[in-house]
Formats: structure tokens, sequence, C-alpha cells
């Protein structure tokens, strides 16, 4: 394991339209002790013949074929388990990172002696155009704050592997972050926010209301069975995460 090496994992499914992007915004990054890692899930259109291009011309572009879609959580797990860098870092196929998010990141981490940390993060369309949304970082997040709601962006996480006894591995269930996240802060760790804008999460045409009810199940579903809370504590918790999902619908630039 590097000392200092940030492991980029990228799962990709079908990602031709935006791979490209998300390759140039790493390659861009002011912070240059990186690897990245793009877990190629099965796609069957033009991804692959993309990322080939970039990983002739720069070796710490690592691919990795899938004969099969596994899902993104396992195409996740399988890009940990080849890290070689001390940092883990996340960033799907359709998202992108500013020029100094790493940078900004690691220094915040090693001045600090954190181990988990996230940053704000804006939105764009599938244009790349900004929807003038910000979803601002917290000063910091316990398990008991996580529950509540989860404010952690995936594309915004850097852990410290040395520093985290949980083993980092993701779940096949849907918010699978949500539930990692959830299985650090447990073991008595805090992770701490950077409330700077260093990365853009793309939201797709989808509708907005049906994502937001299968959000809903889905966080009851952690709340019930996977963190088991008793039926009182898990209303209590899905009560204040929605409080929390107004109050981050406001955010704005």
């Amino acid at each position: 394991m590097e000392n200092k090496l940030v492991s980029i994992i990228t799962p990709v499914y079908n990602g031709e339209k935006y791979i490209e992007e998300c390759i140039k915004s790493v390659l861009n990054q002011s912070y240059k002790n990186i690897e990245m890692i793009i877990i190629d899930d099965g796609s069957t259109d033009n991804s692959e013949n993309i990322i080939k291009k970039y990983t002739k011309s720069f070796p710490f572009i690592k691919y990795i074929k899938c004969n099969e879609n596994n899902g993104i959580w396992a195409a996740r797990n399988i890009g940990i388990e080849k890290a070689k860098g001390r940092f883990i870092s996340f960033l799907d196929a359709d998202d992108i990172y500013k020029e100094n998010k790493i940078k900004n990141q690691i220094n915040f981490m090693l001045k600090n002696n954190y181990s988990f940390t996230y940053t704000a993060y804006d939105l764009i369309n599938e244009n790349s155009t900004s929807l003038n949304k910000v979803i601002k970082a917290k000063e910091y997040e316990d398990y008991d704050r996580l529950l509540k709601g989860n404010d952690i962006g995936c594309l915004t996480v850097m852990i410290d592997r040395l520093k985290i006894n949980t083993p980092i591995k993701f779940e096949n269930y849907h918010h699978e972050d949500y539930v990692l996240w959830l299985k650090i802060l447990k073991n008595n760790v805090v992770a701490y926010g950077i409330d700077e804008i260093l990365s853009s999460y793309r939201k797709s045409n989808s509708s907005v209301s049906h994502n937001k009810i299968k959000a809903a199940l889905w966080t009851w579903n952690i709340y019930i069975n996977v963190e088991k809370l008793p039926l009182n504590k898990a209303i209590y918790y899905f009560f204040k995460y929605t409080l929390n999902g107004f109050r981050k619908n406001s955010y704005k630039k």
C-alpha cells in the first residue's frame, strides 16, 4: 500500500456518453500521486474503446473488464481489492471532479489526522450544465447524525485505509454507500466535511418524485433490516430523514 497514493474507484456500465469527461476530470487533477481504476461492469456500448484510448497513454489508469453486469456495488468492490493506495476515493462514470478535489481533500486529512472525509458538491444536468444547486457539507457526521439523513455524497468521500478498521466493502443494497458509511461510523469513527464544492454530480431527467419515493423506501429498509433499529427509533430517524430531505432540496448557489 503506497503511503500517499490516492486510488480513485470508477465503475462504468454503458457509460460511453460521459466516461471521457469523467476521465478528463481525473487527468486534470492538481494532485498527481493517483491511480484511477475503472471497472467495466459488462458494458455493451463503446465504453471499452473510449477507456482504452486513455489507458494506452496514461499508465496510472487501470481498466478491468467484467464479463457480465454484477451491479455497481460489486464493481466498486473489485476496484477496492485492486487498489494500491492508502487513500480510497470514489467517482462514478457520469460524475466529475473539480481540479483541486484530491489535493485539497488529502491535505485536509493529513493536516488534521482524519480517517474519513467528504465535501460539498454541486449538481449538473445531462448536458453538463449547472443546475445551480449545491449539497453542502456539514462540519462532521457521526453515526447518530447520519441516521437522520445521508448528506455524504459517494463522489466526495475519501477514506484512509490505515486508520479505518471496518472492511471497506459495499453490499448488495439500494443506497449501498449509505449502508457502508453507517457501518464505518458505527465503529466510533467520525467523518469530517469540507464545505467546498469539489465535485459535480450528474442528475438525470428521470422522475424526481418517483425517485424520492423509492429512496424513502430504501432508507426505511436500511433502518429495519440492516441497522435493525427498534420500531420507535426507526420512526424517529425516518421523521428526521424526511425533514433533512426538505432542507437538502432547499440549497441553492
